[in-house]
């Protein structure tokens, strides 16, 4: 038996699985050659970050579009930073934005697939299995360094200019003997795995990106920590081995982890595994003046997707929007093809940007309105209401206390070839809606209406006051104008804007003044969708009430 072997066995004496047991455990995929096998593995430490999901719509696309497999992994070995829910948060945020996985962690205490466990918390025999392997072939070994010995070694390098880190002759024992390491473990010394490195700074590696093309590193030299002293491994190691059992095809991820692609390389070559094809993503940025910075979660409350839940943002608006990050033909594919499903939509790696995409919440609230345009009055009341019921209870009471009044709402310039575009998320629903319901209306107008300066009281009280006269509920859209105009005429308005330019001295204003009058006397705007529709959907009795109240306050 050589050294290392007993080296590993002596480390690792509970270990007694193989290899091999893992690898026949876990088959190779019965896949198509092209199909892509992708996964989103996340750390449950707080809030998912916008450019996670991202990234997870991206892994989404490529496995489906493949005929491939999307799964959920999470990396919960750095057990300090986790937090209480955080597994709960990352499930739920791709369950509102319709990001679909179909294997991995379904719960605190449920998953699904054949590959797991999912969790990388309950994977540390798999883990400790390749380290020992490792340890077997002498490409690994136990560092007893202390923290303070680090630090000591590091403060050296510093000072003589040098490359920080445990490499070469900083590598305290590196070479240490069978009977050195089993001195250590008999003082109780507490010790990590790091990898014994066999690269040289010298040399060069390439990695074809997908996204960015190829790109070349100076290989690693570093022997890096693997294992830690409680038994899990490192994020490098697990990543690796959980990949390449996973049958993991495609790595996408942030372009922050570019710099750890030597020490991918080399854990990869020395397990004898091929290496997933990588596509780093650059982060999504924001203009700050005339620069760009990263979207920032410390800054920007768009930086966390529970901020798009809160707004009342539909889940798909935020996947066209991010699908138009991705590749920046989806916004003519959409144009072209209006009624499909955006799951037809197939991205390209090789279109995406490599210089970070630019966040616009600006153009996010476009795509929604458009979205929300093209719903039936139907869905924009369910989905608004099921928003108001968790974020504006008393707005959600009235929605539901007048639920066909609020769908006849919704109604109003909807359908047709150029529907308003009012809303742009749930959130704005009530600011649009507000004047409908009198429990609002009268408490926004008890400080006064907002008539135009032009218009006098008195002439305002006059205009309303003789349009109760002829008003009727029952004349269609054109014979209501007409009439409008007519009664114009009678004030001594121009019924119509041509004449009123040909000759403003001969009127005391235009249909416009007229409208207005009557438009702030109903809804407190002077902006509104069409007036005929509002009033045949206030109904007879609220129009003429509001048209007196109008009156008698003035």
């Amino acid at each position: 038996m050589t050294d290392n072997k007993k080296l590993a066995d002596l480390l690792f004496p509970h270990i007694t699985n193989t290899p091999e047991y893992y690898e026949q455990k876990y088959p190779k995929r019965d896949l198509s050659e092209d199909a892509c096998v992708t996964r989103f593995a996340p750390s449950p430490t707080g809030f998912v970050h916008i450019g996670g999901l991202f990234v997870s719509l991206v892994d989404e696309r490529l496995a489906h579009q493949t005929g491939g497999v999307f799964y959920l992994r999470i990396e919960d070995t750095d057990k300090k930073r986790e937090v209480e829910g955080g597994i709960e948060n990352i499930i739920n945020s791709l369950k509102n934005f319709g990001i679909m996985f179909d294997e991995g962690v379904t719960g605190m205490d449920s998953e699904k697939g054949i590959y797991g466990p999912y969790k990388q918390s309950e994977r540390g025999e798999i883990y400790q299995t390749f380290v020992k392997h490792l340890v077997e072939k002498g490409y690994a070994y136990p560092c007893f360094c202390t923290e303070e010995e680090l630090a000591e070694i590091r403060k050296v390098q510093e000072e003589n200019k040098l490359t920080p880190g445990y490499y070469g002759k900083w590598a305290a024992h590196r070479d240490f003997t069978l009977e050195q390491v089993q001195e250590e473990l008999a003082k109780g010394k507490r010790y990590v795995v790091r990898l014994k490195s066999r690269g040289n700074q010298e040399n060069k590696i390439v990695l074809h990106d997908i996204i960015k093309g190829d790109i070349e590193f100076p290989e690693n030299d570093q022997d890096s920590v693997i294992l830690k002293s409680d038994g899990l491994p490192t994020y490098h190691f697990a990543h690796a081995v959980d990949d390449h059992l996973m049958r993991t095809t495609n790595v996408v991820r942030g372009d922050e982890w570019l710099s750890s692609v030597p020490l991918h390389f080399e854990l990869f070559k020395a397990l004898e595994w091929e290496l997933p094809k990588y596509a780093h993503i650059s982060p999504i940025m924001k203009m700050e003046g005339t620069s760009k910075r990263k979207l920032s979660k410390r800054k920007d409350p768009e930086a966390t997707v529970s901020y798009y839940h809160e707004e009342g943002f539909p889940s798909e608006s935020v996947r066209e929007y991010l699908l138009n990050l991705i590749n920046s033909n989806y916004e003519d594919w959409r144009r072209e093809n209006p009624d499909k499903p955006n799951t037809d939509f197939v991205i390209e790696t090789q279109r995406m940007t490599v210089s970070g995409s630019l966040f616009d919440i600006v153009k996010l609230t476009d795509i929604s309105k458009e979205l929300i345009s093209r719903m039936t009055a139907e869905e924009v009341y369910d989905m608004s209401y099921s928003w108001a019921k968790e974020y504006d209870a008393d707005f959600a009471e009235l929605m539901n206390k007048y639920a066909d009044y609020t769908k006849d709402i919704f109604r109003i310039e909807r359908g047709g070839e150029k529907p308003r575009k009012d809303i742009g998320k749930w959130s704005d629903v009530k600011p649009y809606a507000l004047y409908f319901y009198d429990e609002l209306f009268y408490e926004q107008v008890s400080g006064g209406y907002d008539f135009a300066e032009n218009i006098s009281k008195d002439e305002a009280k006059r205009i309303l006051t003789g349009y109760l006269e002829i008003y009727n509920k029952d004349d269609e859209h054109e014979a209501w104008f007409n009439k409008i105009k007519s009664y114009c005429d009678s004030l001594g308005y121009a019924g119509n804007m041509k004449d009123y330019k040909k000759n403003k001295e001969a009127y005391k204003g235009h249909v416009g003044d007229i409208m207005g009058t009557i438009r702030v006397a109903l809804t407190n705007r002077k902006n509104t969708p069409d007036m005929h529709q509002i009033m045949h959907t206030m109904g007879y009795d609220k129009v003429v009430e509001r048209l007196k109240k109008a009156a008698e306050i003035i």
